[in-house]
């Protein structure tokens, strides 16, 4: 059976092989493993093999993992965030990826001003039409960044998105579309300079997401295997 450490050299060899058939570095790329449901056991299994990066879905479940895993860890909400639950991920997270309505920017806002703190956050887009998926569509993408701008307390750095469960090159379209709705934002001043993150692809289709631009992927059961 593979091990955690065999799968973090493999994917980081295949993130590496996507970033230079694209002409890009592979250090522009960020692996973030998504831990949900994996036991803290495992998951120093892959500190200890060097990942430094780990994504959560659930405030409660990554609570007692961020307190076991310590300080040098860099921690990823990737789930869908109830306003309700702000303050708690405020506390611990270093990036939000699920930003998709001003009420959530406000209570994001709100938590972060008492806390002292500026919040990074990535504002969540929804390309295709499921309305199960969250996220902005493209055409309430402007006026909520807009909002975000009177926050003084969020740090916008990019976009986020998930795709259907399609195979990968089906995906394709809809990383380029990201990047592409990126590049224009940033264009008409509309996302700040320094706000270029595309957070995209997971196991099934991250070297696509890469070669389209991925600066953050988001790998769960590709390095720790099937949930149990």
């Amino acid at each position: 059976m593979s091990t955690i450490i065999d799968n973090l050299k493999k994917i980081t060899a295949r993130v590496a092989a996507a970033a230079r058939r694209a002409g890009r570095r592979p250090e522009e790329v960020t692996l973030v493993a998504v831990s949900k449901t994996v036991p803290v056991a495992r998951l120093q299994e892959a500190v200890a093999a060097g990942q430094s990066h780990f994504g959560e879905n659930y405030l409660q479940e990554a609570q007692p993992k961020i307190a076991a895993l310590g300080p040098e860890i860099t921690w990823h909400f990737i789930g869908h965030l109830q306003s309700k639950k702000a303050r708690g991920v405020v506390e611990l997270f270093h990036l939000i990826h699920s930003v998709d309505r001003v009420k959530l920017a406000q209570a994001l806002e709100a938590a972060a001003a008492r806390l002292g703190k500026t919040q990074d956050i990535l504002l969540q887009v929804r390309l295709a039409d499921e309305e199960s998926k969250s996220g902005a569509s493209p055409e309430e993408v402007p006026a909520l960044l807009q909002e975000i701008h009177h926050l003084p307390h969020l740090r916008l750095r990019g976009l986020m998105t998930m795709p259907p469960w399609l195979p990968p090159e089906e995906v394709r379209p809809y990383f380029r579309r990201l990047r592409e709705l990126r590049d224009q934002l940033l264009a008409q001043g509309l996302l700040p300079p320094e706000a270029t993150e595309l957070s995209m692809g997971m196991t099934g289709d991250f070297e696509v997401a890469v070669e389209e631009g991925a600066t953050l992927i988001r790998v769960g059961t590709g390095i720790f295997g099937e949930r149990r």
